[in-house]
């Protein structure tokens, strides 16, 4: 392997600065919602997914794409989100391997209540402290440096996996 290029100092306080600000806000909103709602941002994180998706039902292949998750993880949250109501999981007839992760009406009532408050702590904690032309730039940033990550991979030997988040989606209540 050679030698690395270090970061420099500015470039260490940036990053550096970044995983702070995504940790304490992500620990802050993530609180909030327990607090206020009852569910865990996981949680919520599906049951938005979930809701966002025709008839609130995905295939569990494509939760777990949503999700940015590993298998075992999203079978864990939905085994624990089935036994508390929110979610139920239906057989796909077109494949008998298959499953749906479908929202439940308690589900729905969840989400429903979670969404404003998660919106509003995001709001709070995030983008009251930004101007427009700030947003803007964070938006260049994200979409540049995601642009480029299925490149990098490659370059890599790493397998091109793509999360759930598409930096061109402008659908108004597009998960943030």
């Amino acid at each position: 392997m050679t030698n690395p290029e270090w970061l420099d100092e500015r470039e260490q306080r940036a990053w550096r600065a970044y995983n702070t600000l995504n940790s304490e806000v992500q620990r802050r909103t993530a609180r909030q919602l327990l607090r206020e709602t009852g569910l865990t941002i996981s949680e919520y994180l599906v049951l938005a997914s979930l809701s966002e998706a025709p008839g609130g039902r995905l295939r569990i292949f494509q939760l777990r794409l949503a999700a940015d998750w590993e298998k075992t993880r999203l079978t864990h949250q939905i085994t624990r989100m089935t036994a508390r109501g929110l979610v139920a999981r239906e057989p796909c007839a077109d494949d008998p391997r298959g499953a749906f992760v479908v929202l439940t009406e308690a589900g729905w009532e969840a989400v429903a209540a979670a969404a404003p408050r998660h919106v509003a702590h995001v709001r709070h904690w995030f983008f009251d402290a930004l101007r427009p032309d700030q947003v803007d730039a964070l938006l260049e940033i994200a979409q540049t440096v995601l642009g480029r990550l299925p490149e990098v991979d490659k370059t890599m030997g790493e397998p091109c996996v793509t999360g759930s988040y598409d930096p061109c989606d402008e659908r108004p209540g597009a998960l943030p």
